[in-house]
């Protein structure tokens, strides 16, 4: 084990798409747990587009992180000293109150045990994670996805698109994917997409969607905003539904107006509903979705695909290649082993 504790730390906040010099890494004593507090090891750290926005001093659904902070984020770890009667040094846990650091000082709320045994322990933070339930909980509950209906995810091959495709699936609808190369693309058919659009090759997107839905668009889960939600909201059927889930495709203007066109009739018309979705509001419900989750991983009805960077040293520069859409699945880093 090591004897000191690497953190990565703002160093600014960032003006437009981040940079790997945005953060420091700082050696510091390996901490001591308080009273009802896990001492943990990092094993497995999640970088995800939310993460954004934690680093802009604009107001935000949760708190940001301040120049000299740690960079915050989720991950899976072996406790190596508990204060807490729920824990014992050897469990495997997941939690958002890792951030990117090789030992984090966890509290028993908000920290669960993973079970090595039901998937790799990874999957915490994948299918069985924010990921998984951001797809479960944003389709089945939110957008209400029936039998039928037309839906497309942006981002597919993403950790939340490759989820949410397989479950629109599952549920008897015909998901349509956008991605942004080929091979993304022929990953989206595997996983059970009935037809993709490539953003970046594509010369009109609107009429690659139109052509793709040519009965319009049910539910639109928009994981990226920007030039993908103007061509999907000019192709919207009535009823349709909206999903915003995620705006990656701003990461190089946080904190400017999202300037573009607007589709107020397009929506009188469709007589559409368009939606902000925030997992953590449907927290009371997570242990049901991880339970069907897995059952469909293990009747091999649920496939995945993970990108994981080698190093805790790697952290920014894996982040950053989620934000320029180069990472192929559920972007991972991997700090050290079991």
């Amino acid at each position: 084990m090591r004897n000191s504790n690497r953190q990565w730390r703002l160093k600014r906040f960032p003006e437009g798409m981040p940079v790997e010099d945005d953060w420091e890494l700082v050696e510091s004593p390996v901490p001591t747990p308080g009273d009802g507090e896990i001492l943990v090891r990092s094993l497995y750290l999640s970088v995800d587009p939310y993460m954004r926005g934690r680093i802009s001093p604009a107001r935000n659904y949760a708190q940001g992180v301040g120049p000299g902070e740690v960079m915050t984020g989720g991950g899976v770890g072996e406790v190596i000293r508990s204060n807490h009667p729920d824990f014992k040094a050897g469990d495997i846990v997941e939690s958002f109150q890792f951030g990117w650091q090789d030992f984090p000082i966890l509290k028993a709320d908000g920290t669960r045990k993973v079970d090595p045994a039901l998937a790799p322990i990874q999957s915490a933070l994948g299918y069985l994670g924010l990921p998984g339930l951001t797809a479960y909980f944003a389709l089945l509950h939110q957008a209400q996805i029936q039998s039928g209906e037309t839906v497309l995810i942006s981002a597919a091959s993403g950790a939340v698109g490759q989820v949410a495709g397989q479950i629109a699936r599952l549920k008897g609808c015909r998901p349509v994917a956008v991605a942004s190369s080929a091979e993304k693309l022929a990953w989206c058919r595997e996983l059970g997409y009935d037809a993709g659009i490539n953003h970046r090759t594509s010369d009109d997107l609107a009429a690659g969607i139109a052509a793709a839905c040519p009965d319009g668009i049910d539910v639109f889960f928009d994981n990226t905003a920007g030039p993908i939600h103007d061509a999907a909201m000019q192709n919207l059927a009535v009823k349709a539904r909206v999903i915003v889930c995620g705006t990656i495709a701003l990461a190089d203007k946080f904190g400017q107006p999202d300037i573009g066109p607007r589709f107020l009739r397009q929506i009188m018309v469709a007589r559409a509903r368009v939606e902000g979705f925030l997992l953590f509001d449907y927290q009371a419900h997570y242990e049901t979705a991880r339970r069907e989750l897995a059952t469909w991983y293990r009747d091999g009805k649920l496939k995945h695909r993970e990108d994981i960077a080698d190093g805790l040293e790697r952290t920014p520069a894996a982040f950053l290649r989620l934000l320029h859409g180069e990472n192929f699945g559920k972007q991972l880093v991997k700090v050290d082993s079991l």
